[in-house]
């Protein structure tokens, strides 16, 4: 079995539960909205959870239970179960939330959340956050700049789909990775290995590689030992290159 395959499914947070330590909350931006009676009942409900590489966080077609966030990892976020073709809608890099619109809407999740590598997830339950968004303007505050910062998120990844260009791709990819709201840990360098980033794009390792190494001549990132460093996070939005 490939270890990017699903194997394990929803037992991250319920059978290795941990409160979160002091660090891990000082990583989790929505913590710094909330009042002390808001965080206090935040904290209490709060659990954190170890997930190996293939285990599947979400799955397609399960009742959801968790707002969910990752502090440590990497996550790919995909429709593999679904009836139609299988696309990759993101990945999810340290410091992201997800799944807000599936938790307001209280409905089975649509989308398979997949660690790509050993990854620390915390875990929010539905009651809490439907709890906090009745009496936190903060966390409403939060909950709808993510809504609207996802959406423009997907629209940019329907686009991407239509890219002819590899190389863009991969830039348009990279860019999502690095969104300064959805992935707020992330700073200025990625922790990735070029397999993982395939896994995400959809492209072969070679020819990721090849398309990084483009990206890396035109000055708009940075390969490091171990990960990547954004030079240029507009031109990986926007830019064109010239083969694009």
């Amino acid at each position: 079995m490939s270890p990017f395959t699903p194997h394990r499914s929803g037992n991250v947070l319920r059978d290795r539960a941990r409160p979160a330590t002091d660090a891990e909350l000082a990583e989790i931006p929505w913590m710094q909205r909330l009042t002390d009676v808001e965080r206090e009942r935040a904290l209490a409900a709060l659990v954190v959870g170890e997930a190996e590489a293939g285990d599947c966080i979400c799955r397609f077609g399960r009742p959801v239970t968790y707002w969910f966030g990752l502090l440590d990892g990497l996550l790919k976020m995909s429709n593999d179960d679904s009836q139609g073709p299988v696309v990759t809608f993101t990945g999810v890099a340290p410091g992201g939330w997800f799944g807000e619109g599936t938790v307001l809407k209280h409905e089975q999740y649509r989308y398979n959340i997949l660690a790509l590598r050993k990854s620390r997830v915390a875990g929010l339950p539905v009651e809490t956050f439907d709890w906090l968004l009745d009496h936190s303007i903060g966390f409403n505050r939060f909950v709808m700049h993510q809504l609207n910062e996802r959406l423009g998120q997907f629209i940019a990844a329907r686009e991407i789909d239509r890219l002819g260009s590899p190389d863009l791709r991969v830039a348009r990819n990279l860019a999502a990775l690095f969104h300064p709201l959805l992935s707020p840990n992330v700073a200025g360098i990625l922790r990735i290995t070029q397999q993982e980033l395939a896994y995400l794009v959809g492209l072969s390792r070679q020819r990721t590689n090849e398309a990084l190494t483009t990206l890396a001549a035109k000055g708009w990132i940075r390969v490091e030992y171990g990960g990547l460093r954004v030079l240029d996070l507009a031109a990986l939005r926007s830019g064109v290159l010239e083969d694009g």
